[in-house]
């Protein structure tokens, strides 16, 4: 696989327009900007290019307007913070406005490049998609990925084909379905994977247990039973709770253990489930986490998260969190600055990790700098 170009690789970029696709799709509410951690995050390649002549141009979607502009997905607010923290540095609307973007349509794509020199791709959290503004301007333009793309490919390759061992896998939120790929995938490179979650049910399921009203997946239950069999077969260990917290038949909070009740529902792992998997953890040389252990944004069912959360954070291991409700569920905790890598893309860090490429890093080796 040839290597994808970096920054250093466009040259004197002195007065040239550099169109930079950025990943500011932002938690907004009622208008205003809840989180500007993703604009800070372009801020390094913004600045190695303006510090050396470039004049920047960046593009970013927000939310889901479907082809049409929709005001409430109007890039105001962003260009508005964009503007405190890089005087100077354009902003266009936003490219879902245009069918073209999502479609990948070449007349789009001829439109985004029209009067720019060369172009950056430093939005992780959309290279996995072949859209015009990320596979679009390296078929004619010389490319580069900017830093934060750099420093994301780096760690998760590294984790897919390099990682210090014991290798641990914390996976959790909803289904199984989601991030069956990435568990064939890290079942070849772990050594134990923690499952906790919503999804933790499917696979109780298929070792016999009965779940109540919990949340699972009837269709995955073979497959959970095939990924548990080969794992014992490779001497690998897929961890799952001994405890449960959640609702009983009438409502009330309660703690189950592995075989539910008729009516109880499942919305957290107990507390020595999370005990348990702190001491995986603890004992690791690499951690990646993606997928929270219940739902946290509910005080009652918030322990089993920040339990693993707060493992995360004082291990040794090298740890590295994959996007998402995990990034958000860390931030909430006040954990965010405690781990070494937290990845701007929950669904690109899967399929880099599953695939070990993504639509957006082809064609940067495709770009003709390449």
């Amino acid at each position: 696989m040839s290597r994808i170009p970096t920054l250093a690789d466009l040259g004197d970029v002195r007065g040239k327009r550099v169109l930079v696709r950025t990943d500011f799709n932002v938690p907004m509410e009622n208008g205003e900007i809840t989180d500007d951690f993703r604009i800070r995050a372009a801020l390094p390649t913004i600045n190695w290019l303006t510090e050396r002549g470039a004049q920047v141009v960046t593009c970013s979607h927000l939310g889901r307007p479907k082809g049409q502009p929709n005001p409430k997905y109007s890039m105001d607010a962003v260009r508005a913070r964009l503007a405190e923290l890089a005087p100077g540095v354009e902003l266009l609307e936003n490219l879902r406005f245009d069918p073209g973007e999502e479609a990948n349509d070449p007349a789009f794509v001829a439109k985004l490049i029209d009067g720019i020199d060369l172009y950056v791709d430093d939005a992780f959290g959309a290279c996995h998609r072949a859209h015009a503004s990320i596979v679009g301007p390296p078929r004619t333009l010389p490319s580069a990925m900017g830093l934060l793309l750099q420093k994301e490919v780096e760690v998760l390759l590294g984790l897919r084909n390099n990682p210090k061992h014991p290798f641990v896998a914390v996976l959790g939120g909803s289904k199984i379905s989601d991030k069956l790929g990435v568990v064939d995938a890290l079942l070849k490179v772990v050594d134990s994977l923690v499952v906790g979650g919503a999804m933790c049910f499917t696979f109780l399921a298929a070792l016999g247990n009965p779940i109540g009203d919990s949340l699972f997946e009837a269709d995955q239950v073979d497959t959970c039973k095939r990924l548990l069999d080969e794992s014992a077969a490779s001497g690998k260990t897929i961890h799952l709770p001994d405890d449960i917290v959640g609702l009983d038949a009438a409502g009330n909070f309660a703690t189950f253990g592995r075989r539910l009740p008729d009516g109880a529902k499942g919305f957290d792992i107990g507390p020595g489930t999370a005990a348990a998997f702190s001491d995986v953890i603890m004992d690791a040389r690499t951690v990646f986490w993606n997928g929270p252990m219940g739902m946290f944004e509910d005080p009652r069912f918030a322990a089993g998260t920040r339990t693993v959360a707060q493992a995360m954070a004082d291990t040794k291991a090298f740890t590295v969190v994959g996007g998402g409700d995990s990034a958000a569920a860390l931030a909430q905790f006040h954990l965010d600055t405690e781990v070494d890598h937290v990845s701007t893309g929950g669904g690109a860090s899967l399929e880099l990790l599953e695939l070990g490429d993504l639509p957006g890093l082809e064609a940067l080796r495709g770009a003709p700098n390449a």
